[in-house]
């Protein structure tokens, strides 16, 4: 299910830097950026959440909220190379980082 929800993910990220590439390759860069930076903190998470094998319940919550913080810090550490050191525009980088989001939510929602 986590492969399936980041491939979602990556979709999304594709969609929102082609409807960004009207703006100029700069706009479409963030966009995928912005997106890319919630796919790779995803991939992260699943590898540090889901890799320990059969576990304690302790364990497992802990390897868990562990993958979610560094999943954020992955994030956050994208975002800021991509503002900071390649002064990407900001907009279209919040906005794929917000569609890589919502492509997770529905990813959970029609796991079906």
């Amino acid at each position: 299910m986590a492969s399936r929800a980041t491939a979602w993910q990556a979709g999304a990220a594709a969609l929102v830097a082609l409807a960004f590439l009207p703006f100029g390759a700069p706009s479409a860069l963030a966009a995928a950026v912005g997106g890319g930076a919630i796919v790779a903190g995803s991939v992260v998470a699943a590898l540090m959440a889901l890799g320990g094998g059969v576990q304690p319940a302790g364990m497992a919550v802990g390897r868990l909220l562990a993958g979610v913080m560094l999943k954020w810090v992955v994030v956050f550490a994208v975002l800021t190379l991509g503002l900071a050191g390649f002064k990407l525009p900001p907009l279209p980088m919040l906005v794929g980082v917000l569609a890589g989001t919502l492509a997770f939510v529905l990813a959970n929602l029609l796991k079906r």
